[in-house]
C-alpha cells in the first residue's frame, strides 16, 4: 500500500491528514502547533495519524506539506538581513516604492510608512548599466562592485539581493555579480532578479527578489531540519512544499525560490475545496476557510483556482503568482470589544491566538471571542480536536457578559448573537471582494466552507451571499492538508516582451511561449516528473497600447494571438464594460507546466438505510429565542440521510450548525450539501 501525508501548519493547530492512494480511505490528526519550531508539531502529528491508521512510519511515500515559515517571517519581521545591490543612482528604489499612500488625502500624516526590507545603509550601487533591448550601454566596473560587497560584508549582511535596471532584458551583468559574491561573500545565498522575476518595473522586481533574500535562509533551515528529522524519524519520503499558487515543488526548489510560498497555506485550502467539490459535481465555487485567526476566501471557476500576480502579506505586496485569496481579520479567536467612545460593538481584527485563546478554552484567556460566543449560544460541543480542548461554559459566558454589560443588553445571549452577525458580516465582505468586485454573482456559484470555525459560519453565510450549496467537506477543520495531498506539482516561467500582438507573426509568438514552456518544463523533469505527465498552461499579460496597466490572461496557444486578443477584449469588458479599438501589447508572457494530479480515491459512504439517529437534542440560541436542536455524529451518517435545521452535526475536527428553515444532504462523498428546505 502507498500513503500520502499532508501536513498544514496553522497558528493554533497543525493539521495531518494521511490517505490510502488504493482505496481513498483517509485519518486525521490534530495537534497544537509548536511556533518555535514548527517541525516539532509537524512529527508529533505524523505519529498520531500513524497510530490511528495503525501503520508504520516508512509506509508514508509521499510528504506534502504547507507551511507558514515564510510568511511569518515577513509577519513577525525576523528575515535575514538583506544587502542589496542595484545600479548606480538606484539606491532608493525601495524607499521611493510607488509613492503611493493608502487613506484619503490627508493619509499620509497617519500612516506609519512601513520600513522596507533591505535597509537603505545595506543598499549599494554599482556602475553598469543595460538597456531597455538588452543591449550593454555601460560595461559592469567589477573593482567598484567587489568594493561594494565588501562593505555589505563588513555590515554583516546574511544574504543578497541583486536588482539591476533592466536586467530582465540582459541577465550578464548580475550573473558576474553573483560570480563575484561568491568569492566575497563565501556562504551567502545570492537572489538575481532575473532569475526571481525576469519583468519589467524596477521597483516591484527589485522588492521581490529582496523579499526572495529575506525569508531564504529561515525556509532553508526549517526545510533542511524538517527532511532531517523525517529521515532520522524513520520517514523516508521525499518532502515537497505547497506554492503560493496551489501546486507543488521539491525541497530543493523551494528553498531556492521561497518567495513563491509565502500564501503556502492558504493555498492549500482552495486546493482542498476544489478536489472535494468535484465529487458532488460542483466546479464553480466560492471557498471560505474560517480558522482561529483569520478567514481566508477565494473564487474558483470550472474547478481552476483563479490565479493572481500579487502576493500580499501584511504591508509587503510582492510580484508572485498566487492562488487569489483574500484574508479578513475574522476567526475563532478574533476578540470582541465595544470602545468607550463609540459603544458599538467591533469583533477582530485582534486574536486571542493560540495562548491564552478564547476564555471557553480554559488557559487564561479572558477577553470575548467568537469561539466564546459559539459556545454561550450552544453551538460547540463539550470539548475541540477530538478531546484536545475541552470547554469551559462558564469562563465563555464570564468573557461574553462584559460585552452585554458594555452595550446595556440584557443577555449573554443577545451579545453572543451580536458578535456573530457582526462576524458574519465581515466574512461577507471578503466574500464580496472575490465575487462582486471582480464582477461575479454570489448566486451562480456553491460556497465551501471549511477550517474548524467555517461550518459554524457556512449557514448563514449562504443565507448572505445566496451561494447555494453549502458544502461542508469531510474533515473541514484538516482540508488544508488534504488540499496538500492532492494536488499536484507545479512550476512557471514568465518573460518581458513587450511587443504589439499585431506586429508578431503566428510563429513568433509561438516560439516566445514554447521557449519557456520547455525551460518550465525541464525545471519538473528535474524533480522526477516525467514529460508524459506534465500539462502545460499558458498565460499573458496584456494591454491595450497606451495603457499603464495590464491584465493577465489564460489562453490556447494554438489560439494565436488573434486568439490572445480576444480573450484580452473579454476580459476588459467583464471587468470594466468596455474596450478600446487600438491594437494590444504584449507585456509579459508566462509558462506553467503542472505534474498528474495523485491518483487518491474519494470517499464513498453506503446508502442510508433509513432517517439519520440523533445522538441527542440540545438548546440552542437562533434568532433571538432559544430552540431545541437535534445532534448528530456526522460519522455515523450515511449517504442520502437528510438532517432538518435547527442542527448540529458534530465531528473530530469542525462543528456544523443547520439552521432552522434549511437542511443538510449527506452526498455519497461524504460532503454535506446545506439547502434552504423550499429549495430540497
Amino acid at each position: 500500500m502507498s500513503y500520502r501525508l499532508g501536513v498544514d501548519v496553522g497558528g493554533t493547530f497543525t493539521d495531518v491528514l494521511l490517505a490510502d492512494e488504493d482505496s481513498g480511505a483517509t485519518w486525521r490528526a490534530k495537534t497544537a502547533s509548536t511556533p518555535s519550531d514548527q517541525s516539532v508539531g509537524v512529527l508529533n502529528g505524523i505519529d498520531k495519524v500513524c497510530a490511528e491508521a495503525g501503520i508504520d512510519r516508512a509506509a508514508v511515500a509521499h510528504v506534502l506539506h504547507g507551511t507558514t515559515v515564510a510568511t511569518n517571517a515577513i509577519l513577525e519581521g525576523k528575515g535575514a538581513t538583506v544587502g542589496l545591490v542595484t545600479t548606480k543612482g538606484f539606491r532608493q528604489v525601495l524607499q521611493i516604492a510607488r509613492s503611493f499612500v493608502p487613506g484619503g488625502l490627508a493619509g499620509w500624516i497617519i500612516w506609519p510608512k512601513p520600513e522596507p526590507l533591505a535597509a537603505l545603509e545595506n543598499t549599494v550601487e554599482v556602475p553598469e548599466r543595460m538597456g531597455t533591448d538588452g543591449t550593454v550601454v555601460q560595461e559592469l566596473d567589477e573593482e567598484a562592485t567587489r568594493a561594494a560587497l565588501r562593505k555589505l560584508r563588513d555590515n554583516g549582511v546574511e544574504a543578497l539581493a541583486v536588482s539591476l535596471i533592466n536586467a530582465f532584458a540582459n541577465d550578464a551583468h548580475e550573473r558576474r555579480i553573483a560570480q563575484l559574491a561568491a568569492e566575497e561573500l563565501p556562504g551567502i545565498e545570492v537572489s538575481l532578479s532575473s532569475v526571481v522575476l525576469p519583468e519589467m518595473r524596477e521597483y516591484e522586481r527589485a522588492l521581490t527578489t529582496v523579499a526572495n533574500g529575506y525569508v531564504q535562509p529561515q525556509v532553508a533551515r526549517y526545510v533542511a531540519n524538517l527532511s532531517a528529522k523525517l529521515s532520522a524519524e524513520g520517514v523516508p519520503a521525499e518532502l515537497s512544499i505547497l506554492r503560493s499558487d496551489g501546486g507543488l515543488s521539491g525541497a530543493d526548489a523551494a528553498i531556492a525560490a521561497p518567495v513563491t510560498m509565502l500564501l503556502s497555506g492558504p493555498a492549500g485550502g482552495v486546493a482542498g475545496a476544489v478536489w472535494v467539490a468535484e465529487q458532488s459535481e460542483h466546479t464553480e465555487l466560492l471557498t471560505f476557510d474560517m480558522g482561529g485567526t483569520s478567514t481566508d476566501v477565494a473564487l474558483v471557476q470550472n474547478a481552476q483556482a483563479r490565479i493572481g500576480r500579487e502576493t500580499k502579506v501584511g504591508d509587503l505586496s510582492v510580484r508572485a503568482s498566487a492562488v487569489d485569496v483574500r484574508t479578513v481579520g475574522a476567526g475563532g479567536g478574533s476578540i470582541a470589544h465595544v470602545p468607550q467612545l463609540t459603544r458599538a460593538l467591533r469583533v477582530g481584527p485582534q486574536s486571542a491566538g493560540a495562548e491564552p485563546g478564547p476564555a471557553a478554552y480554559g488557559k487564561g484567556g479572558v477577553e470575548p471571542t467568537v469561539t466564546d460566543a459559539n459556545v454561550v449560544l450552544g453551538y460547540l460541543p463539550s470539548s475541540l480536536a477530538g478531546g484536545e480542548i475541552t470547554l469551559d461554559r462558564e469562563a465563555a459566558r464570564a468573557a461574553v457578559q462584559t460585552v452585554a454589560d458594555a452595550m446595556g443588553l440584557e443577555s449573554a445571549e443577545a451579545a453572543a448573537a451580536g458578535i456573530i452577525d457582526i462576524v458574519n458580516e465581515n466574512m461577507l465582505g471578503g466574500l464580496r471582494l472575490v465575487s462582486v468586485q471582480q464582477g461575479f454573482d454570489p448566486r451562480d456559484f456553491a460556497l465551501v466552507a471549511f477550517g474548524g470555525a467555517g461550518p459554524l459560519h457556512a449557514n448563514a453565510l449562504g443565507k448572505l451571499t445566496g451561494a447555494w450549496p453549502v458544502i461542508v467537506p469531510p474533515s473541514p477543520g484538516v482540508l488544508c492538508a488534504l488540499g496538500d495531498a492532492t494536488t499536484s506539482a507545479r512550476d512557471e516561467s514568465a518573460r518581458t516582451v513587450l511587443r504589439k500582438l499585431g506586429d508578431l507573426s503566428a510563429q513568433e509568438f509561438a516560439e516566445i511561449f514554447t521557449e519557456l514552456a520547455e525551460t518550465t518544463a525541464q525545471r519538473l523533469v528535474d524533480q522526477g516528473i516525467p514529460s508524459s505527465q506534465q500539462t502545460i498552461t499558458y498565460s499573458a499579460d496584456v494591454r491595450f497600447v497606451g495603457q499603464g496597466n495590464e491584465l493577465p490572461v489564460t489562453f490556447d496557444l494554438a489560439d494565436g494571438p488573434k486568439g490572445l486578443a480576444a480573450r484580452f477584449d473579454a476580459e476588459h469588458e467583464r471587468l470594466f464594460s468596455f474596450t478600446l479599438p487600438v491594437d494590444h501589447e504584449l507585456v509579459n508572457a508566462r509558462a506553467a507546466v503542472t505534474g498528474e494530479r495523485p491518483n487518491v480515491a474519494p470517499i464513498r459512504l453506503s446508502e442510508s438505510a433509513g432517517p439519520p439517529e440523533t445522538s441527542g437534542h440540545t438548546r440552542i440560541y437562533v434568532e433571538g429565542a432559544f430552540v431545541e436542536a437535534a445532534l448528530y455524529d456526522r460519522l455515523k451518517l450515511n449517504a442520502g440521510d437528510v438532517v432538518e435545521g435547527p442542527a448540529i452535526i458534530t465531528e473530530m475536527d469542525s462543528t456544523t450548525l443547520v439552521l432552522p428553515g434549511h437542511r443538510a444532504t449527506t452526498h455519497a462523498s461524504g460532503s454535506l450539501l446545506i439547502t434552504p428546505a423550499t429549495e430540497a
